[in-house]
């Protein structure tokens, strides 16, 4: 059973020989292949010759063109800030819809149209040649309040759910058709996963999540698997107050961060709901040892039962020592699936 088959049998419910191993790496591939971040975001080839690098060397059973949050924002008009060598970071000061009424006459980009996300789009077809069935190829994209924050600015964002609450769903409209353009685009350039990126939910509070964000998070998820994708939720930070809200979304893939329990979130969200995470990036993958990554990939799988997979809270910190990825894979190679069962 190839990388491929090992994530989609797990998506489908199915057994697998083995756990799959889908960490997110970014700046952590860009380091692994020796080039700076600035190339790695914003130059399709340069991310895929690093993604295959280190799926291969740390048997990764897919690749991914995740970046940063501000490939949609950048081709739809907002100010970026480029680094030689961090991620890309939306301008706050000065963002595109710092003055609601622009929103009347913004226009979302074709996806072929704009510079970043046309590259995202080759870079999908790049992996997509180069890995064949063999791996699983990701795409991504930004959900619906973390799309809207980078248009809007984030703390503009949090008190328009006060101030302006008639604003949120027309700027979340346009984010929508934005968001499901792009990962359908995606999807015809050969990706089978689409990670939904929403960090920005979590700091919403269940109120203003359930009301606001979800209903067009939802409909995001609808429509993409509508299109034959499968879905992977990413929100970062503490998801412990939405975790049930996050499971009703019907994703075949949800990521939980550190600060939410994996046990809360089987509980939560069910038996059938696949899980990825959780140990934390900073203080056990990069700063511990082989030893307590590998005990703390196997206390989550405990908290987790069935349907998990491994990999990190979030991203994989730059600086993490290779052995501790490696005892990742590992724990992921040694542990098997049989009937559905994890031994």
């Amino acid at each position: 059973m190839n990388g491929r088959e090992r994530i989609l049998a797990m998506l489908n419910g199915q057994a697998t020989d083995r756990l799959p191993f889908m960490p997110i790496t970014m700046m952590f591939a860009a380091y692994h292949a020796g080039v700076k971040y600035l190339e790695y975001a914003t130059n399709c080839r340069v991310q895929a010759k690093a993604q295959l690098s280190v799926a291969e060397d740390y048997d990764f059973d897919y690749v991914s063109v995740i970046s940063d949050p501000g490939c949609e924002a950048a081709d739809c008009g907002a100010q970026v800030i480029y680094f030689p060598d961090q991620p890309p970071a939306l301008d706050e000061a000065n963002a595109l819809l710092a003055d609601k009424r622009r929103l009347s006459t913004l226009k979302a980009p074709e996806p072929s149209s704009g510079r970043r996300m046309q590259n995202r789009l080759e870079g999908v077809a790049l992996l997509k040649q180069r890995v064949g069935k063999e791996k699983l190829v990701e795409g991504w994209i930004e959900g619906p309040c973390a799309e809207a924050a980078d248009l809007r600015g984030i703390n503009n964002l949090m008190m328009d759910f006060y101030d302006d609450p008639e604003f949120i769903p027309q700027l979340f409209e346009f984010v929508i058709h934005l968001e499901l353009a792009f990962g359908k685009a995606q999807l015809a350039a050969g990706a089978e996963l689409i990670g939904i990126g929403d960090a920005a939910a979590s700091l919403v509070g269940p109120k203003f999540y359930n009301q606001f964000v979800w209903p067009y998070e939802k409909r995001l998820v609808d429509g993409l698997q509508a299109a034959g994708a499968r879905t992977r939720l990413h929100i970062c930070g503490n998801t412990r107050p939405i975790l049930a809200a996050m499971g009703r979304l019907g994703c075949e893939m949800v990521d939980l961060d550190s600060l939410a329990p994996m046990a809360e979130g089987r509980r939560e969200m069910g038996g059938k709901q696949v899980l990825c995470g959780n140990i934390d990036p900073v203080r056990v993958l990069r700063d511990g040892t082989p030893e307590s990554v590998y005990e703390a990939v196997a206390a989550c799988h405990h908290e987790t039962g069935e349907r998990f997979i491994v990999g990190a809270g979030c991203e994989v910190p730059r600086n993490t020592p290779p052995a501790n990825v490696q005892a990742m894979a590992r724990y992921a190679r040694e542990h098997m699936a049989v009937e559905g069962r994890t031994v």
